[in-house]
């Protein structure tokens, strides 16, 4: 019997067909393949825009910084920037999802948006701070930001904070700095609400401002040592007679008012390096720098010492329960001399990390902030008292751009542009980095006792 054939055809002709076919179709998927590839390659390129470089920054308007033009870009820097900020952006998310980090561990980073505010729009810039009016040529200074390196740290929010601080007191005790500093405040707020001046003392150090519409109430005390102190400088720091500096009493001026006070921003420092006579149970123990005086030479340090202790013991064995802020030193830029001697300040650009030292003074200034902050914060933390660091000298420090040099006085080259002036390294122009202090501040109060 003959078997049948299977199903598959054997035959030669038949398979040399089926294999043409095959081939056929193989080349035809191939073909389409690299159509479809091609296509999809097209449409790609074709949606994706071209790269583009940064826009330039939006700028303040021009009538609204007086006497100074304004750059129509950033510096180079700013452009060189954006990848690098796309990258700190993304690091800074996947870092700290709480935004519970060091906020003083950062650098200047460049900001294209400008300063929230222009001595156009603001009424409460000093003279001696108003950079722009006075006539500094330069205007990079503004365009840049303090930036955490392990979170984000929001610009402040003057319309969020003002509601937050309804029938509350603000109070910025200290020296000039203080005074620099309350301005900054008020010009930021400004753009919310016009303050009310409501006090102003004899040489308008001290002042008091109400803002009706919150019945928030903004104060700055001038007490330069912190301590009772008997001055004699005229208002160009020329003095007639020693400071009798009393280390162990306080200066009633912020002390009769402290139970006002929600919140209290205090600092000191830069007098301590002054001469001055000191005192203890009113009897003369010793000075500082004061030659032909036959005293006990004493250093600032130990002085310093003294007064943070006593401050910060008043304020946290104290009965009202404040919310309290000790602002570290800051440091001056002073280059080729000091205030006294020619010293001036003409970068315009900040220092990066590693690009300058913290000078010896401020070294043990902080120092002996940080010890006696420490100390102090274990006694708040029994007495419920919440004292924070306002830790910000080494954001100071690598401002050397901020200040005033020259400019703290109205055109003074405009008669000779040889001409020897007096520079403010010390103090910061308005707007300025300053402003930076103030996103900390909010940030910090956000945060809360913890």
């Amino acid at each position: 019997m003959v078997k049948k054939e299977t199903s598959l055809d054997l035959n030669p002709c038949s398979v040399l067909k089926r294999h043409h076919i095959l081939v056929k179709f193989a080349v035809s998927l191939l073909l389409l393949g690299l159509a479809f590839r091609l296509l999809v390659s097209d449409s790609l390129t074709f949606s994706s825009p071209a790269v583009e470089s940064p826009p330039p920054p939006t700028r303040v308007e021009t009538n609204a910084i007086a006497d100074s033009p304004l750059p129509s870009s950033l510096p180079v820097q700013v452009a060189a920037a954006g990848d690098s900020l796309a990258n700190e952006s993304q690091t800074v998310q996947n870092a700290s999802v709480a935004g519970q980090c060091d906020l003083f561990v950062g650098d200047w980073v460049p900001d294209p948006s400008g300063p929230a505010y222009t001595n156009a729009t603001c009424l409460d810039i000093e003279a001696h701070q108003n950079c722009m009016k006075n006539g500094r040529p330069d205007s990079g200074y503004l365009y840049w930001r303090w930036n955490p390196r392990a979170c984000e740290l929001p610009r402040f929010d003057p319309e969020k904070f003002i509601d937050l601080m309804k029938n509350k007191w603000w109070a910025f005790i200290g020296d000039s700095i203080s005074r620099n500093h309350v301005q900054s405040f008020l010009c930021i707020l400004s753009q919310v609400e016009q303050a009310v001046e409501v006090y102003h003392d004899e040489q308008y150090k001290s002042r008091r401002w109400h803002f009706p519409s919150h019945n928030f109430t903004l104060s700055v005390i001038w007490t330069p040592f912190l301590l009772k102190a008997d001055v004699f400088e005229d208002i160009n720091g020329v003095s007639s007679a020693e400071t009798q500096l009393h280390l162990d009493k306080l200066d009633e001026t912020w002390t009769e008012q402290y139970k006002n006070f929600d919140y209290a921003v205090i600092a000191g420092g830069k007098w301590y390096l002054k001469t001055a006579i000191y005192r203890e149970n009113n009897t003369v123990t010793g000075c500082h720098y004061c030659p032909g005086k036959n005293l006990t030479e004493m250093s600032f340090e130990y002085a310093y010492r003294r007064a943070l202790k006593l401050v910060l013991n008043f304020t946290m064995d104290s009965s009202h329960k404040a919310f309290v802020f000790l602002r570290t030193t800051t440091p001056d830029h002073f280059e080729n001399g000091e205030w006294f001697s020619g010293g001036t300040c003409n970068r315009t650009e900040p220092f990066k990390e590693g690009q300058v030292d913290t000078k010896d003074v401020d070294t043990v200034m902080r120092g002996v902030e940080m010890e006696e902050f420490e100390q102090a914060a274990s006694l708040g933390a029994e007495n419920g008292v919440t004292l924070k660091l306002l830790d910000s000298t080494r954001m100071s420090l690598l401002r050397p751009d901020g200040h005033p040099g020259p400019y703290r006085q109205f055109q003074p080259f405009a008669k000779d542009k040889n001409a020897k002036v007096q520079n403010d390294c010390l103090h910061w122009c308005l707007p300025g980095p300053i402003d930076s202090w103030n996103d900390i501040v909010m940030e910090m109060v956000i945060r809360g006792p913890q």
